[in-house]
């Protein structure tokens, strides 16, 4: 498989998800983290990713007797290339787009049955804003995300950080009319080829 194939299932998505911030994870770290699924499809998920070359072994160590192995996501790998998105079909955004927001509605779902969750204490968002945009300023509004959400991508997990998922989306919501002397669209562009989901935080 391909890198797009490998990130084109929810529980494969939901395990690179956990793996940012150069964690190191076990197989039982990341069953706990997608509990909704049985150990051996979480198993069989992390087996694929090691294949594609996505998940490393970082090392590992013996524990009662068996050995322990803790993986490591590895960043480079887990990129979709520009020239993957242009070949893209429509169909193909439509499954990739599908399996984006089935791992992102999974995710919230994990999140609010956890003891404790608390939306507001947590600064939960999941705002939607129609924006009127011109392509020139659809261009300086990427630039300015990525300008914020690029240098976090580095944090590494610590006491008073928690990980949280920010899923940045963007897509015309009309045609633009020409020769109106308006500028009524959207251009769809993409961001930075990787995150998928929604725009949840607050403005």
């Amino acid at each position: 498989m391909d890198t797009l194939e490998l990130l084109a299932h929810p529980i494969r998505l939901r395990i690179v998800h956990a793996m940012g911030g150069g964690r190191l994870l076990t197989t039982a770290q990341l069953c706990a983290r997608i509990p909704e699924a049985s150990k051996a499809t979480v198993y069989r998920h992390i087996d694929l990713l090691l294949a594609g070359g996505i998940l490393e072994v970082a090392e590992e160590r013996k524990v009662r007797g068996a050995v322990e192995r803790h993986f490591r996501l590895r960043q480079d790998r887990a990129a979709i290339g520009p020239e993957a998105l242009r070949s893209l079909t429509a169909d193909d955004h439509r499954q990739a787009f599908a399996t984006a927001m089935t791992a992102l509605l999974a995710e919230f779902n994990a999140y609010l049955d956890r003891d404790g969750a608390d939306p507001l204490a947590d600064r939960v968002g999941y705002r939607q804003h129609a924006l009127w945009l011109s392509p020139a300023e659809l261009d300086e509004l990427i630039g300015e995300l990525r300008a914020a959400i690029v240098p976090r991508l580095a944090h590494r997990p610590s006491p008073e950080r928690a990980q949280y998922l920010l899923s940045p989306i963007h897509f015309p919501l009309e045609a633009r009319e020409q020769g109106d002397g308006q500028d009524g669209g959207q251009d769809g562009g993409q961001g930075d080829g990787q995150d998928s989901g929604q725009d949840g935080g607050q403005p």
